[in-house]
């Protein structure tokens, strides 16, 4: 009888880590709805300092892919500053296309004159590639573990951008 039940026993371990090996996969790193984001890191336009993505873990992410020659870009700026100064527990965080700037102090001055306080950062080594980025503005909306939960084209109202988020 020891033996049945030793058995039984092992039998259901063996089970159990088997169900844990192949249950619960990782998403896979990639650009699209239910992929991991890929992590990244750039300079700030405000101090230099390096910033990541994985840097906000734990936040739904507002990730906005933009430049200053993009109206529809400009038009939502003020909508990302006001849902970032409201809630504070998400993270706005707008990666410039630098090398499709005048200079960066294009981009400095466009952040000064519309009053943005995010993170932005400059992207002058091609993340906008690695995210297939072919038209501006273009917003990924990323859950607390990393994961895209949508993706999109075209200029966002604050509304829109809370709903995306689910605030």
């Amino acid at each position: 009888m020891k033996k049945v039940l030793a058995a039984a026993f092992l039998l259901v371990l063996a089970g159990l880590a088997v169900w844990n090996f192949t249950g619960q996969k990782e998403a896979e790193i990639g650009i699209e709805k239910g992929d991991k984001a890929p992590d990244f890191t750039l300079p700030s336009l405000k101090n230099g300092n390096d910033v990541s993505l994985s840097d906000f873990k734990g936040k739904k992410v507002l990730l906005n892919f933009w430049a200053t020659w993009c109206r529809p870009c400009e038009t939502e700026m003020p909508a990302m500053e006001e849902l970032q100064n409201e809630n504070q527990d998400i993270a706005v965080l707008a990666v410039n296309f630098t090398s499709s700037e005048k200079n960066e102090k294009t981009v400095k001055a466009f952040a000064e004159r519309h009053g943005l306080h995010f993170p932005i950062v400059l992207d002058r080594t091609g993340i906008n590639a690695k995210y297939e980025i072919f038209s501006y503005p273009t917003t990924f909306i990323i859950d607390e573990n990393g994961i895209i939960k949508d993706i999109v084209l075209g200029t966002m109202s604050k509304k829109n951008m809370e709903e995306k988020l689910g605030l």
